[in-house]
């Protein structure tokens, strides 16, 4: 079984997860989830980022163009550190090869901290966001995402769109094994309760929980997918300052 990162070493893994991201100009990551995370950092000019899960940098490329002081990415899989490195030569982007679970930083080192859908693949929550609060700044930003806990508590995917949902065992947390890119995968169920009391845990305040609704405007031309994506939630976002 595949842990976090790793499952995109896989060089077929890799080739169709780029294949979908590509596919389509309505890809809800683009679309819902990326403009939610960006509206919650705020302004990047002149701040320190860390991003963990950083995939292949297309964020980290977003930041720095937008201001960001420094960037450092830290992903588990070496596929995604690679591009990320060849995205994000000649300028202030630095990428990792790490485990999430491992990661630690300076006290005060940096001002804002992303991970975007990468903690549904942590077994324990608490230390890495002991970590990040440890690291940032006061009135420093951490802004989170994952899978919406309504979709990770059971999986009924078909081999085509998915037409329907299932909520089951909604309040059992625990791993589910997922097929992923035709390889399998582990996430690890929570409800919407226990990322908020794991924030909160930390010591950092939630200044706000979203679920990265669709926005009309970024379907345009395109009513029927629209109505697909606002039949349920696909994230859930929740933002965490350290208190200044």
């Amino acid at each position: 079984m595949e842990r976090g990162g790793s499952v995109y070493d896989h060089p077929e893994v890799f080739e169709r997860y780029v294949r979908k991201r590509d596919a389509s100009a309505f890809d809800p990551n683009h679309v819902m989830e990326e403009p939610a995370v960006l509206a919650e950092l705020g302004d990047p000019i002149g701040r320190r980022v860390v991003d963990l899960g950083c995939g292949d940098g297309a964020f980290g490329a977003i930041l720095l163009a937008a201001g960001a002081a420094g960037y450092l990415g830290i992903d588990g899989s070496r596929t995604m550190v690679e591009q990320a490195r060849r995205r994000l030569e000649d300028t202030d982007g630095r990428v990792v090869l790490g485990d999430l679970e491992d990661f630690t930083a300076p006290p005060g080192s940096a001002d804002l901290v992303t991970c975007r859908l990468a903690l549904h693949y942590v077994e324990d929550l608490h230390p890495v966001l002991d970590a990040v609060a440890h690291c940032l700044t006061p009135g420093g930003r951490f802004v989170m995402t994952v899978v919406h806990p309504v979709i990770t508590a059971h999986d009924n995917r078909p081999d085509g769109p998915r037409t329907s949902w299932t909520v089951d065992h909604y309040f059992d947390p625990g791993p589910r094994t997922r097929p992923w890119f035709g390889s399998e995968t582990l996430w690890h169920h929570r409800t919407v309760e226990h990322y908020v009391q794991a924030l909160l845990h930390a010591g950092l305040t939630l200044t706000a929980l979203r679920e990265c609704e669709p926005v009309p405007a970024r379907f345009a031309n395109e009513p029927g997918e629209l109505a697909r994506r606002r039949r349920v939630p696909l994230y859930l976002l929740l933002r965490g300052d350290r208190p200044a």
